[in-house]
């Protein structure tokens, strides 16, 4: 088992889906090599990103499955294990490592919101559930638990397989936090898409990106930027994609980060359709909607 596959730029995708409402996997298959084509360095599925709560768990075994195909050993593909009840999370691990996953992103339970002792034990359980290698997630503004600094020294210190934390309560100061107590061999990710260089710049390792999905090139060249303290390189690129990132934080990134990936060109069958509960927005909301993204497209910087 190893802890380093835990680095640089690992897109949580978007699921994409058929005219009929299914899984689009000849678009999987190549949407993942394109990630990865382009320098990504994992990919994460099913996430929030990836409408995961809409999807059964036979769904996301044959997900994974095309997404171990269209890395083809390249990169690691990482399970976001997210449930309701211990049992259904450590069922589902195990059918992720089973798919050929070689990561597990773990989640605190969906729905109750218990006390850390209860917290600890649920993800320890999926931690347990196979040897891969696990990252812990920390979203409260999503999921409703703060994973404090020494709650997450408290969890790692007592499985050796947890190698990274996912950090998206939107401070970078938790960057500096975490990095003061972690030992080496526990990594830091940034979870937001708008603030990637100041958590860089705190002492994050890698990015679970949003906007990759459909700007893989520009998301490496800037991670890569900050990581290298290329300070001037890096502030022109970040200005211009920050309007982008921002979509990120909304409460219909889903659509909007699939509206980017369809001005781009890279959408399957179904274009950036979505799964109810969500819905695409329509009439004037959609023009303006795509007449921003296209402005801010169109000064999309040449030969990053």
């Amino acid at each position: 088992m190893t802890k380093t596959i835990w680095r640089g730029v690992m897109p949580a995708i978007t699921t994409p889906w058929t005219l009929s409402g299914e899984v689009d996997h000849a678009f999987v298959r190549r949407h993942v090599a394109w990630l990865t084509d382009h320098g990504c360095t994992g990919i994460i599925t099913p996430g929030s990103l990836g409408e995961g709560a809409t999807l059964t768990l036979d769904e996301k075994d044959a997900l994974w499955r095309s997404c171990v195909e269209g890395v083809a050993g390249r990169v690691p593909v990482v399970a976001a294990i997210a449930a309701a009840g211990t049992r259904e999370a450590v069922r589902t691990a195990q059918a992720a490592h089973a798919a050929g996953c070689r990561g597990l992103m773990v989640l605190p339970p969906y729905v109750y919101k218990g006390s850390w002792h209860e917290t600890a034990a649920h993800m320890g359980a999926v931690v347990n559930a196979t040897d891969l290698p696990c990252m812990l997630y920390n979203n409260p503004a999503a999921y409703g638990v703060d994973l404090l600094p020494e709650q997450v020294l408290d969890i790692a210190s007592r499985h050796t397989n947890i190698g990274a934390v996912k950090e998206s309560c939107g401070d970078a100061r938790r960057v500096t936090g975490l990095r003061a107590l972690l030992p080496a061999g526990v990594a830091v990710l940034v979870g937001l898409d708008d603030m990637l260089v100041e958590g860089v710049r705190a002492g994050a390792q890698g990015w679970v990106a949003g906007l990759a999905n459909a700007l893989p090139r520009e998301s490496v060249r800037l991670f890569d930027l900050a990581a290298s303290g290329e300070r001037a390189a890096c502030d022109a690129l970040y200005a211009w994609f920050l309007p982008l990132l921002r979509m990120d934080t909304t409460y219909d990134f889903v659509q909007r980060i699939k509206q980017v990936q369809a001005a781009v060109g890279m959408v399957g069958e179904g274009g950036d359709s979505v799964r109810a509960p969500r819905m695409q927005p329509t009439g004037e909301a959609l023009l303006a909607q795509r007449a921003e993204i296209d402005a801010i497209m169109r000064s999309r910087p040449a030969g990053v």
